[in-house]
């Protein structure tokens, strides 16, 4: 059974970037070796050469993550991130290698670390995580599960401070390509190095929540007051606020707030965060401490998926298709308008507003009352 354990106050180091750099570099002599998955597998080293040197870093459950400074290229801000699972574990054979990934920011505020990347005339998309079954319509269908891609919850707010310690922000169209696999048209499915630590967690049922199954379901569809959760796995809103963090994003118009909070059970945890118009949850997570190359946790929280609708989320006409056909992430309507910032995305606060979570959140955490 894995273990688990309650973080908070993840803090990124004090160093400067030379020290941190020179702190990489010493590790990289000592014969730890940089192990890429994209293009730079043919000469790791030169990732160092050609700017990839770490000036950030921070800890958690005893693994070590270096970061460069905040990159962007058309779809997104990154960082590029070493990975160095078992780092205070030297006879861990895990810790012989460092794991190139890259950490970006979705519009969600919330930090990913993608699977892999396709690029073509046709397509142009990044790994969105591992597959699984859902049933539309009577049929079966896969989708990618984004969720499997949100970083751990315990260095969000690191990886925050570091935004904003990076300065200007870089342009850089390579780093992808070096870093991540690269995957031929039509494949969504994640590579051995992603799956397999995640089977072989999930193979365990002692290591499973509710045995796998929801913890927060609708018992109606498209109603979002027929939200009910598992008793033990709704978030605490009473004594089980762990750790507050605070943010600015123009998409949400200002400052923004981000609330961890346990389950009154404590075995997983929820952030709920606060813009200055909008409220919405993130995925829940485990409070398992066993990480993957990644930098991800092994073990899923499932919930329904319209309980973690964005503030803001895809609502758009595509005009690609013939005829033109509506693309849309909020549950049917309830999207409001369009975002100023980016008018794919529309306001979902006519669902997140009528969910009772976020009421109650509302009311006992944030010290509001609405109609």
């Amino acid at each position: 059974m894995l273990e688990t354990r309650i973080v908070t106050d993840v803090q990124p180091d004090e160093r400067t970037p030379p020290q941190v750099a020179s702190a990489f570099r010493a590790l990289l002599r000592a014969g730890v070796r940089i192990r890429p998955a994209g293009a730079a597998r043919a000469a790791p080293m030169r990732l160092l050469a050609d700017g990839y040197t770490p000036k950030h870093r921070f800890g958690l459950f005893g693994n070590d993550f270096y970061l460069t400074n905040l990159r962007e290229d058309a779809n997104f801000r990154f960082f590029v991130a070493y990975v160095h699972l078992d780092a205070e574990n030297r006879h861990s054979d895990r810790s012989r290698f460092v794991h190139p990934r890259i950490f970006y920011k979705d519009s969600s505020l919330v930090w990913r670390s993608p699977t892999h990347y396709i690029r073509s005339d046709d397509d142009n998309w990044i790994g969105k995580g591992d597959l699984k079954c859902t049933f539309q319509d009577g049929e079966e269908i896969e989708y990618s599960a984004e969720e499997t891609t949100n970083l751990p919850l315990e260095m969000q707010p690191a990886l925050d401070v570091i935004s904003r310690r990076s300065g200007g922000v870089r342009r850089d169209l390579r780093a992808i390509d070096q870093v991540l696999r690269r995957a031929p048209d039509g494949r969504f499915e994640p590579y051995r190095d992603f799956t397999e630590p995640r089977r072989a967690a999930m193979s365990d049922p002692a290591n499973l929540v509710n045995r796998g199954e929801n913890v927060a379901v609708f018992e109606r569809p498209n109603d979002p007051e027929s939200l009910r959760f598992v008793p033990g796995f709704e978030p605490d809103f009473g004594s089980g606020v762990i750790e507050v963090s605070e943010i600015r994003s123009r998409l949400y118009g200002g400052a923004v707030r981000k609330f961890r909070i346990v389950s009154r059970n404590r075995m997983i945890q929820y952030q709920f965060v606060a813009a200055p118009r909008q409220v919405w949850i993130v995925p829940p997570q485990t409070l398992t401490t066993e990480l993957m190359s990644y930098g991800l946790r092994t073990v899923d929280v499932n919930v329904d998926e319209d309980l973690c609708v964005p503030g803001y989320e895809y609502h758009y006409i595509d005009d690609s298709e013939d005829p033109p056909e509506l693309v849309s992430q909020i549950p049917e309507g309830f999207a409001g308008a369009a975002s100023d910032v980016d008018p794919s995305r529309a306001d979902a606060s006519a669902w997140i507003e009528r969910l009772p979570v976020v009421r109650e959140f509302r009311r006992r955490v944030l010290g509001e009352r609405r109609k």
